[in-house]
């Protein structure tokens, strides 16, 4: 199991996997593998979890931190960019054992990095696929978000945040288990 200085390193790879990708959008309303998104919908969705994190990290409950996250802005790489960095640097700055109130449990903080370093990792293949560019993550980061989505294997679907697994061999290389896990076909 890892802890929580290698989930902050991984937490730095997933947002440097997902900005490289932001900074080549060159078409915003392409559409992704979630039929209800376009790039600009993921890119904003992904960009507001980062703003939740220094209110929530701070002790904030969900009705102050709502009233602290400003609406994003029409520059999205610029957003993100703020964003992420101010994530991070809250993340550093926090202890694992702390509590934080999430919209379905108050969960540690490290529960809580697991979470959001799982959803940033899916949501760059997701960009990756939506804007053409290379669908390969980090091999380690691929690794560790397998940790978060493995063990929920027969939640995953029934939570509502993802789409039923895909079938796929287990032969598969890992990353492409991963997807699948998560309703995605990578083929």
């Amino acid at each position: 199991m890892y802890g929580y200085e290698e989930w902050l390193g991984f937490q730095r790879i997933a947002g440097e996997e997902f900005g490289r990708r932001v900074h080549r959008v060159t078409d915003w309303s392409a559409r992704t593998p979630d039929v209800e998104w376009d790039v600009r919908a993921l890119v904003a969705h992904v960009t507001e979890e980062q703003q939740w994190v220094p209110p929530l990290l701070d002790g904030r409950s969900l009705r102050q931190a709502r009233l602290m996250i400003d609406p994003l802005g029409d520059d999205l790489v610029t957003d993100w960019d703020r964003h992420q960095e101010r994530a991070a640097e809250a993340w550093r700055s926090h202890d694992e054992r702390q509590h934080v109130q999430l919209s379905y449990d108050t969960v540690t903080a490290l529960h809580y990095l697991r979470e959001q370093v799982a959803d940033v990792a899916i949501h760059t293949w997701d960009l990756a696929r939506a804007i053409g560019d290379d669908e390969r993550l980090d091999e380690t980061l691929i690794e560790a978000v397998w940790t978060v989505f493995e063990p929920q294997r027969d939640t995953l679907e029934a939570s509502g945040l993802y789409a039923p697994p895909v079938p796929i061999d287990d032969s598969a290389p890992l990353q492409t288990r991963l997807l699948a896990l998560t309703g995605r076909d990578p083929r």
